[in-house]
């Protein structure tokens, strides 16, 4: 998994969970999307986003993982039929990182349907086929893995048998547009921006608490399958703070796997390498180019980048892959907005 379901206070309530983030070129600008709420977490919870929680995708235009323009999505009460209304706001400069600034209001919309914004952009929320896969037999070997320094245990494993564990099943997706003449000039000269998204849910003190925050994928199925306070801990801050609360701990890490296998001489300064492209946990971007994420870097994800055996492999240093591609997605993205995949 990506980012599913990924620490005990993410699973308290799942329409708080971040799946994963995207980012990529869409027909008129760059694309944002989360998912939430998958349909994995059971058939007795209440499902859509919380009307009490509050969504959104940080944007840092300069490298320091601080964010500089904040998009917030807030929803109302579902109807009898599941429609929940929304409205969208942008927060820019330093009060895009208060919580409790107001910014602009940009648009009022209902999920399952296409809301047109200011200057181009465009935002739908609502339903999907969750477009990720996972083997899972793979997934926790390589989370052992990690949590006790050795290798990935797959002798009882058949790659001829590999399934997709989330093949059918669904999320509450959060797709955002922003058309280049918005974003472009928030990017500044190079075109590069950072991006992370943001969970949070209103605490009873007046406060927003962060539930789930996420940035490059499989960071969670790599470190805290078998390690649930650090699943939390990796939820809780921002990201300029990654490096000095968790740079220590990742770099041990990977480390101990890289040693199991012998694929570098010196393990330590191999896995130190990772985690500087690891931490901070921010996802980059060029405005304007075609997304990939791949072994030869990292510019956005599109729906269908295989980021499990990209992450695998490059934190153990050896190959490791699932046995299954984007094939094993029942229902595809398409190359129109909204983008991802249909649930109907």
């Amino acid at each position: 998994m990506s980012h599913h379901l990924d620490s005990p206070i993410a699973r308290q309530d799942p329409r708080l969970d971040i799946t994963d983030l995207y980012v990529f070129r869409g027909e008129r600008g760059t694309v944002f999307v989360t998912g939430h709420s998958h349909s994995l977490a059971g058939v007795d919870i209440p499902r859509g986003l919380h009307p009490e929680g509050k969504y959104e995708f940080k944007i840092d235009s300069n490298g320091d993982a601080v964010e500089d323009v904040t998009y917030r999505f807030t929803f109302g009460q579902a109807d009898t039929d599941g429609t929940q209304t929304y409205e969208v706001r942008r927060v820019t400069g330093p009060e895009a990182r208060d919580d409790f600034a107001n910014g602009t209001l940009i648009g009022h919309g209902r999920t399952g349907e296409t809301l047109v914004l200011p200057g181009g952009s465009r935002a739908w929320v609502g339903k999907a086929d969750d477009p990720f896969w996972i083997e899972p037999d793979v997934l926790h070997a390589v989370g052992h893995a990690f949590q006790d320094g050795t290798k990935a245990d797959l002798s009882s494993w058949n790659p001829a048998q590999a399934t997709n564990l989330f093949a059918g099943h669904t999320v509450y997706s959060i797709v955002l547009e922003v058309a280049d003449e918005e974003l472009l000039p928030i990017a500044g000269r190079d075109r590069s921006i950072d991006v992370w998204a943001v969970a949070y849910l209103a605490t009873d003190a007046g406060g927003w608490r962060p539930i789930n925050r996420a940035g490059l994928p499989m960071i969670h199925p790599l470190f805290t399958q078998f390690n649930e306070d650090l699943g939390d801990r990796l939820n809780e801050n921002k990201p300029s703070e990654d490096v000095a609360l968790y740079g220590k701990a990742l770099t041990k890490s990977i480390a101990g796997v890289v040693r199991a296998y012998g694929t570098a001489e010196n393990p330590e300064a191999y896995a130190k390498s990772v985690v500087d492209r690891f931490l901070p946990n921010v996802l980059p971007y060029v405005v304007g180019t075609p997304a990939s994420y791949g072994f030869s870097g990292w510019n956005g994800r599109t729906l269908t980048d295989n980021a499990p055996d990209v992450m695998f492999s490059l934190a153990s240093n050896t190959p490791l892959t699932l046995g299954i591609t984007k094939a094993s997605v029942p229902s595809k993205p398409t190359n129109v907005f909204p983008y991802v995949p249909s649930a109907e």
